[in-house]
């Protein structure tokens, strides 16, 4: 007998659960029923109202108190209660339910199920299924889930409950694009369908994440965005606990596309103490070790991932965030391979294992609120964390070819960068194949909105010291990327990375200094022409007063994008007023007076050299180990010259 068979009192409660969706609603509907219930000395009452305060899912109640006050009604209308009963098998179910998800377990929960399945009870079979399902989404439960929904669905009808339908067909979906099942959009079309003749808002919930990922995968990422905020407010609605871990997940996957992370760093150091999140949630923690890792807080980020790892990375609960936190494992490991070699090392190798089994998934977080493409990749970035470079590329030769069957396009063009870069660590970096992989993931990260990581050189395990290849450099746009002994970085272009390209493209060749001030195909100044300009301003009045208006506009910018959390703009707007500093301090000597040159060669002396060392320094910023071989080899003056020689292998960034 259901509650409403008992008391009208439960009608209004037993409509906003099951057949509006309506969480918020129904739990204090439910929460007065018992009330009154338990104030007239009705057991049963008292039972069904205990059950209808669990709700849907599993764990609605995440704050200590709530959940302490929900455990203690479930535990007390058990035990007043015939527990063979109807109401107290589905007490059982729904306790053995709680007890699991808690601990990421689910051996109760079947066990449960098993009976639900003897007793012959349809309500109660249903709800254990249901139930069920959501403590079994781990990656390596993919069969059971889909026997489980449809199960559910087949169920359904003998219930009488639509929301049993529409939780069957809601885990069908869900589980559809958790496999990678082809026909999962034809799943989501018929639960739309269902959903269109009258709307369920706990169901219409996931419905809007679902529509968040797809605009993910298909790149529409600022259409993305403003699809999770309608997604929030359709959760808000619902009184979905998970509404903000949500959206945040949302926008935090599409900030790492748009190669924004960093944005996330302020609010994700909040939410990852959030009584909101799942007990068995990690994967916050792991996007706040990678945004912390993108912007050089390697002690924010390695003390995250030392919280996730514990002793080890297989104690952690196979839960729907666990792939997500995994993903984001590998990605920090490989941003901290400099500072905390050792640790990188043994976090991507023991990732590597963990992820194997499941490299035909995608990753996607929860029930679908957002994907990050292939688990390919994952292993790809874990082997080129390792040096493990032919592994790499297979790997990442796959997460491309798997991506494009998602229809993940921002997923296929990292995974594409990651395995042009891979291709040039194995075959050099005028390989055909991997300028041609690179230009293509370029143009695709153009065309949607995309900003790619920087390429990295690990260092092949047990590799020994000896002669290396001279640096090499390359410009893709306004960046440069600088590769020596096994390590690449990444510079902002500048005058001095244009000499330096030069030299460096030349190596033991003497370049007298005035070519290079002069540019590549140009030539240098005659001697009348040196004469002519001899004496002349580095920089007339004119320029030194714009320099200076700019210098204030700078000052003022960085203060409000300082306000505004914007670390990415602020580094660059830095990097622009550095550079107008040493401009006017190179231009003007005492009292600010323009400083003269006595002739070109002289001129060309200075300016060259300036603008080397101003680049050498902006290299040994970004790795120290680096810049500081190319300040040993790289010679200026009248004549520049870069002269490598069998310089031990540096080590492994």
């Amino acid at each position: 007998m259901t509650a409403r068979g008992l008391d009208p009192a439960f009608g209004a409660a037993d409509e906003a659960l099951l057949v509006e969706g309506n969480l918020r609603a129904s739990r204090e509907a439910y929460d007065a029923a018992y009330r009154e219930a338990e104030g007239r000395g009705d057991e049963q009452g008292m039972a069904l109202a205990a059950l209808g305060l669990g709700g849907l899912w599993v764990h609605e109640h995440r704050g200590a108190a709530d959940a302490a006050m929900v455990w203690t009604r479930l535990r007390r209308s058990l035990a007043l209660v015939d527990p063979r009963s109807s109401p107290g098998l589905r007490l059982r179910i729904r306790m053995a339910a709680e007890a699991d998800y808690r601990v990421g377990e689910h051996s109760g929960i079947l066990a449960m199920l098993a009976e639900a399945r003897r007793a012959g009870d349809p309500v109660a079979f249903a709800e254990a299924l249901s139930l069920t399902h959501h403590c079994v989404l781990g990656p390596e439960h993919a069969a059971l889930r889909q026997e489980l929904a449809r199960e559910l669905i087949g169920e359904a009808p003998r219930t009488g409950r639509r929301s049993d339908l529409l939780m069957g067909l809601m885990w069908n979906t869900v589980d559809g694009f958790l496999s990678a099942d082809p026909h999962a959009e034809r799943y989501l079309e018929e639960l739309r369908a269902q959903l269109a003749e009258r709307e369920h808002l706990a169901v219409g919930f996931v419905v809007a994440a679902l529509g968040v990922m797809r605009d993910i995968r298909a790149g529409r990422l600022a259409e993305a965005e403003a699809e999770a905020s309608a997604c929030a407010d359709r959760g808000a609605d619902a009184g979905d606990i998970d509404t903000t871990g949500w959206f945040v997940g949302q926008l935090a996957v599409i900030r790492w596309y748009q190669g924004r992370g960093a944005e996330f760093l302020p609010l994700l150091s909040e939410l990852v103490s959030s009584p909101t999140l799942s007990p068995v949630d990690y994967s916050y923690f792991a996007a706040l070790g990678v945004a912390a890792a993108s912007v050089g807080d390697h002690r924010l980020a390695t003390g995250a991932l030392a919280r996730i790892r514990g002793r080890a990375l297989a104690e952690l609960p196979r839960s729907s965030s666990w792939l997500t936190t995994m993903y984001a494992v590998v990605e920090t490991a490989h941003l901290l391979r400099g500072g905390s070699a050792d640790m990188s090392a043994e976090v991507s190798a023991e990732a590597y294992e963990l992820l194997l089994p499941f490299a035909h998934l995608p990753v996607i977080v929860s029930l679908g609120v957002a994907c990050l493409g292939s688990v390919q990749h994952c292993l790809g970035v874990a082997s080129l964390t390792l040096g493990q470079v032919d592994r790499a590329v297979g790997h990442l030769r796959a997460a491309v070819h798997d991506n494009v069957v998602l229809g993940h396009w921002p997923a296929v063009a990292l995974s594409r960068a990651r395995l042009g870069q891979a291709l040039a660590l194995r075959d050099g970096i005028r390989d055909e194949t991997a300028i041609r992989e690179l230009t293509l993931a370029e143009q695709e990260a153009a065309a949607l909105g995309m900003a790619l990581p920087a390429p990295v050189r690990p260092v092949e395990q047990g590799a020994e010291a000896g002669p290396r290849a001279p640096a090499v450099c390359w410009r893709r746009g306004r960046q440069w990327w600088i590769e020596l002994g096994g390590r690449t970085v990444c510079v902002a272009h500048s005058v001095g990375m244009d000499h330096l390209s030069i030299l460096l493209a030349n190596p033991g060749q003497e370049i007298p200094a005035v070519e290079l001030a002069a540019g590549p195909g140009l030539r240098g100044p005659s001697a009348d022409e040196s004469a002519a300009t001899a004496g002349q301003a580095m920089l007339d009045e004119v320029a030194v007063r714009e320099y200076k208006e700019r210098l204030e506009q700078l000052r003022d910018e960085i203060g409000e994008l300082e306000a505004l959390n914007d670390y990415e703009r602020v580094a660059a707007t830095r990097a622009e007023r550095d550079w107008l500093l040493d401009e006017l301090a190179a231009a003007t000597g005492m009292g600010g007076r323009a400083r003269q040159f006595a002739d070109n060669q002289q001129r060309a002396r200075l300016a060259v050299g300036k603008a080397i060392r101003r680049a050498l320094n902006r290299i040994t910023e970004a790795d120290p180990i680096l810049g500081a071989e190319l300040r040993a080899t790289v010679h200026t003056g009248v004549r520049c010259c870069y002269r490598p020689g069998p310089i031990p292998a540096i080590p492994g960034r």
